[in-house]
Order: structure tokens, then sequence, then C-alpha cells
């Protein structure tokens, strides 16, 4: 790890912010007894919009105690929601299932992809900030690792060009080019020649890290295909499982994901509770209205994972303060008008609050942290 990269040791009190006594988050305590395969499977499986291929995912949990699940974030900028308290509760899910989770740090892939102007130096400034915001929300790192990609690829330089060249050979550039998604990018633009080899960078990361399941977006789907194609061509029977996850909306209408170059579209993991209750109040919330609501899917994708309810607190003429125990219950109520968004809002607003306030308390009273965040916040954002 690089040396700037922080101690990865949670403070106990921390790890109390994410509930992990519901049903998809079973306690790793050493007296608990031996999670039945149905069980990890139903853990592992509901982190999935999907899965490919799921009788391979029940295979592989029933024969290996520990299997590698890997995922990989650009160091481009400031966190955001999704990518911190999404990424916690998939995290701690994993590993409650027996699974070992390899961060990669994807420090060359953002230079790749021209984040931070290709300043390295800044690029690893931003890396050094996500794990502390990672630390301080609550993800329990007994069993991951973060990986800096420029060091472990420098380290093991005789394994992992060969891998690249290889996957580069057997695909034409139409195949390499359709996984441009995974960048941010569309096949219309105009690529750079570090950008065709992105993708096939990413692809041999999955079996550089020796990755059982690859639990990413849903963005990263196409390159994740392309391992599984790979496999074929060189005749390995055992594949990269696909678990992607679902991909927040940002909180404007037709926002179909969060951008960090755009504030008001996402909540950002250090945001001051006054920003997050601005946020949500000006966020896209259609009375009566589930499909595209923004809203209801960070109440179903973070709030009902994080503490198992939602809590909303409004007058007794509003019909008094009630507690959802299942969003179908809340979709219900809110479908038929009986749950106004000017009572939803609130309540989602206060569920984050809640949730960010380890955060915040961390970036106020760590000085590495402090500075790892004054100096990322003063970065511009580039493309």
């Amino acid at each position: 790890m690089e040396d700037q990269s922080p101690d990865q040791t949670l403070p106990s009190n921390q790890m109390q912010s994410l509930s992990v006594n519901s049903q998809d988050q079973p306690s790793s305590s050493d007296s608990a007894p031996p999670m039945s395969t149905e069980e990890k499977f139903r853990i592992v499986r509901s982190i999935g919009e999907e899965c490919i291929q799921e009788d391979e995912l029940f295979n592989l949990l029933a024969h290996k105690p520990e299997p590698i699940c890997y995922d990989g974030f650009e160091p481009s900028g400031r966190m955001h929601i999704a990518q911190g308290v999404m990424k916690t509760i998939n995290v701690n899910k994993l590993t409650s299932a027996g699974c070992r989770v390899k961060i990669w740090i994807a420090d060359w892939f953002a230079q790749l992809n021209n984040k931070m102007g290709g300043d390295l130096k800044k690029i690893k400034t931003v890396g050094a900030y996500l794990i502390e915001i990672w630390k301080a929300v609550g993800m329990n790192l007994e069993k991951v690792e973060f990986l800096w990609s420029s060091e472990e690829i420098n380290s093991r330089a005789s394994e992992y060009w060969p891998l690249v060249m290889d996957i580069a050979r057997r695909n034409k550039l139409p195949r390499i080019m359709r996984c441009c998604q995974i960048m941010g990018r569309s096949e219309q633009e105009e690529l750079t020649a570090a950008q065709i080899l992105y993708p096939c960078m990413q692809c041999a990361d999955i079996f550089f890290l020796k990755a059982d399941i690859c639990q990413l977006g849903m963005d990263q789907r196409k390159v994740n295909v392309l391992a599984r194609e790979y496999c074929d061509d060189i005749k390995r029977k055992n594949k990269p499982i696909i678990l992607s996850h679902h991909m927040l909306p940002g909180l404007q209408q037709g926002q179909e994901k969060m951008s960090k170059s755009d504030p008001s579209s996402s909540i950002f993991m250090e945001d001051e509770e006054a920003e997050v209750n601005v946020k949500i109040k000006k966020a896209y919330c259609p009375p009566k209205t589930v499909e595209g609501n923004p809203c209801l899917e960070y109440i179903k994708y973070i709030i009902f994972p994080w503490f198992n309810e939602f809590k909303v607190e409004r007058s007794a003429d509003n019909g008094g303060d009630k507690i959802f125990q299942s969003f179908e219950d809340l979709v219900s109520d809110y479908e038929n008008g009986d749950l106004h968004p000017g009572d939803l809002k609130p309540a989602l607003a206060k569920a984050l609050n809640k949730i960010l306030q380890p955060v915040r308390d961390h970036f106020n009273s760590n000085a590495n942290a402090k500075d790892l965040l004054k100096r990322v916040k003063g970065y511009r954002i580039t493309r």
C-alpha cells in the first residue's frame, strides 16, 4: 500500500453505525453456528441486480471457504453516497458470508482516463481519501484488502503485462470499444490510445487478482463479460462470476447516475447536515410516483439495508408518526397518497444524516483525514 494510505483499523465505536442485525447481515461472531451454503448464497446474491451465473455462484460458495471478491474504483474526486454507503453495505454482506474482498484503488486507470488531469500525485491523494471514508462509515475491514494498482502491477509486472497483451491480441478493436462505458465514455467519443488499453487492463485485473466474483456496478458489466469470453478463448473452465449491483440515479429528474461534476446530483459522504437537507428538499420526488423517483431509490437501497426500517415523523393531521418495516409497505402508502413527499423528504434527510455523521466526525477530528479532504475539495474534476 501507498505510504500515505492510513492505517485500516476501524475504531469499534464507529462500527456501530452500520446495522448488522438484519437477516441479510448476520453476525460473524466466532460463537455463531456455521452458515449453510443456502444462507451464504442468499446473502451474496442479494447484492446483485444481476448474477452471471447463479449456479456457478452456489457451487463456489459450497466448495470454497473464502471466495475472493473484487471491486475497483478510479480515484477521481469526492465520494458520493453510493460509492461510500452502498459499497459498505455490500462489502459487509460479503464478508459476513465468508468472502474476502479486494478493493482495487485504480490509480493508474484514473491516469489513463485523464482523471485529475492525469496527475498521479493528486490521484493518489484522492485514493487515500477514499480509504478514510470507508474506514469512517463502518466498513468491516477484517477481510478487506485495499490494493493500489500501480504498486501491485509494478511488483508483478512479468505476470500482469503478458496477460494484458494476450487479452488484447485475442479481441478485435470494436469489441474493446464496446467496453468504453466502464470509463464513463461512449463509443461515439474520440478515445485516446490509453482509453483503448484500459478495458484490456481491467479485464486482466480480474485474473491478476485471482477474483472468483466481480462485484461491480451494472455499468461495468461489459468488461466482466469480456473476462468470461476470454475464459472461453483460453479454454479455462472456472469463469469469474459477475455480481452487478444497482446504480443509484442522480437526485434530479432524468439523471441515470450520480455525477461528481454536478454537486446537486448526489449526496457526498462528507456533506454537512444542512447540505444534505437542501439537496433532498430540491430532489425530484413526484407525489404518488414510484418509477424514476430517486428519493425512493435512496430509501430502498440505502436506508432499509442500513436501519431495517424507515421512520416518518409527521403531524397527527397528516397521519401521525409511522415506522415502515418494509419497502413494499412504504411504496403502497406512497402510491395511494397516504405518504406525501413533504413528509418523506425530511425523514430521508434525517436518516441519511444519521449515517453520515460518523464520517463528518472523523474528518473533523482526524488531522490526516481533514488535510486529505481539503486537498481533494480543491482539485478540479476532469474527464
